[in-house]
């Protein structure tokens, strides 16, 4: 009997997932866990595993084509069952379109959030956002992706069309009437304390490079597109807002130098310097709830979990793994869950889940050797804590007698971005000022 492969659900949300690459081709055997091919999603790239043991019979979808979750992608059975056909019993895969137009078709209208509501939709996630965002209404848009599925770049073409592709605007409620100003400024002309309009015309587009030109050019991954959305998506949403303080760092070097043996053979696992870092970051956040929140229109949201999304870059891009109640766990907690998370997602073993839910984010430049760094903040998250290098500078430190000296301490710069509508600029360095006293002087458990 054959057994048919599934694009699988890779979270909640996730309506539809693209093949990158097959790790076996038609004919090879594989065993049932192996590595059958990877895919990527609006949230997260992942190997999948066989599902079953046999010979890779078909391929159904080739590298780089979006499907719907439940598409069949590929057969796996006996080597014999190729030449000899499928089974009677066993259905022949069909079409990915007609999948996916199956799939619309029997989706219940009045369910938006099902999975057949997010097929309805015929788009992504990603997609809907943009839509969201410019206030368009999806199904005005001509679909050219499967089964007529509104693409990014249908979504582009669309707004590009101008007003009037876009959906009427209410009127504005009715206000006397302007001062009607020339055309043309004339300093003769009475401008009744105004000073006229000059239209702005807009901005020519540069071509990113010119005929002749020695260039390589190469389509953006699915993870940059991601990536690129999001970044731009979040500096027109966010008023963003930087502090950076300088942190001694010396004391939690001497902990970690004193503790790191004892620490490993305790939980398994190395100690770094970013556990110390997100445990002042949780405590902090619990004295500063604004910070683990997010804007709802004009209502701010506190969350009462604190969820810490970790940036970790990767050699295609960038991803952040969430530590769930990461306020709950002591110093060894942290450090296991820090490093299983980076270890997955360099590994791309990571679920969606573990990737969604932040509240708060720490980045950590540092370890490329940067003094500091001025992220930008992850949605619909309102702040994000940028952690630079460590290094030994002479710093003048001050005695119990008031005495002053210079001493070789271990200095750090952190920075804090955060979005202004809802955080002053005091509360983001009362925030940054608990996490300094923290590192500073804080025990964390270990004596």
């Amino acid at each position: 009997m054959a057994f048919d492969v599934v694009m699988p659900q890779m979270g909640e949300s996730i309506a539809e997932a693209t093949v990158l690459k097959w790790h076996k081709q038609v004919g090879e055997a594989i065993a049932k866990d192996d590595t059958l091919y990877e895919i990527s999603t609006d949230k997260v790239d992942a190997e999948i595993p066989a599902p079953a043991a046999g010979t890779l019979l078909e391929i159904l979808v080739d590298v780089n084509i979006t499907v719907p979750v439940g598409t069949v992608v590929a057969r796996i059975g006996d080597a014999s069952e190729k030449a000899a056909g499928a089974p009677a019993s066993v259905p022949v895969a069909p079409p990915v379109e007609q999948i996916a137009a199956a799939a619309i078709i029997q989706a219940p209208l009045e369910d938006d959030n099902s999975l057949e509501g997010r097929l309805k939709t015929k788009s992504s996630p990603l997609v809907r956002e943009m839509a969201k965002q410019h206030g368009v209404d999806l199904a005005k848009v001509q679909g050219t992706g499967q089964a007529g599925r509104v693409t990014k770049e249908d979504l582009e073409a669309f707004l590009a069309k101008g007003p009037a592709a876009a959906p009427a605007v209410p009127a504005a409620p009715a206000r006397s009437p302007a001062p009607v100003l020339p055309a043309v400024h004339d300093p003769s002309a009475p401008t009744m304390g105004i000073t006229p309009a000059l239209a702005v015309p807009p901005a020519a587009v540069v071509p990113a490079f010119a005929p002749g030109e020695r260039v390589k050019v190469e389509p953006m991954s699915r993870m940059r597109k991601i990536i690129a959305d999001g970044m731009v998506a979040s500096k027109r949403t966010s008023a963003h807002v930087y502090t950076v303080f300088e942190i001694d760092m010396t004391h939690v070097a001497q902990l970690r130098n004193k503790h790191k043996q004892a620490f490993e053979s305790q939980f398994g696992t190395k100690l770094s310097f970013m556990p110390f870092v997100m445990m002042a970051a949780c405590k902090a956040l619990r004295a500063y709830p604004v910070a683990n929140a997010s804007v709802d229109g004009d209502n701010i949201v506190y969350k009462q979990d604190i969820n810490l999304g970790i940036a970790v870059s990767l050699d295609w891009g960038l991803i952040v793994p969430v530590v769930k109640n990461a306020d709950m766990m002591n110093l060894g907690g942290l450090a296991r869950s820090l490093n299983d998370l980076a270890d997955r997602a360099r590994t791309k073993q990571l679920k969606p889940d573990e990737i969604s839910g932040g509240t708060f984010t720490i980045t950590n430049p540092g370890v490329y050797g940067d003094t500091f760094g001025l992220p930008i903040i992850n949605q619909p998250q309102v702040a994000i804590q940028g952690v630079g290098a460590i290094v030994k500078r002479p710093v003048v430190i001050t005695g119990p007698d008031g005495t002053d000296f210079i001493a070789i301490r271990q200095m750090m710069f952190s920075s804090l971005g955060f979005d202004h509508r809802i955080i002053d600029g005091a509360t983001g360095d009362l925030f940054m000022a608990f996490v300094k006293k923290e590192l500073e002087t804080s025990t964390f458990g270990l004596e």
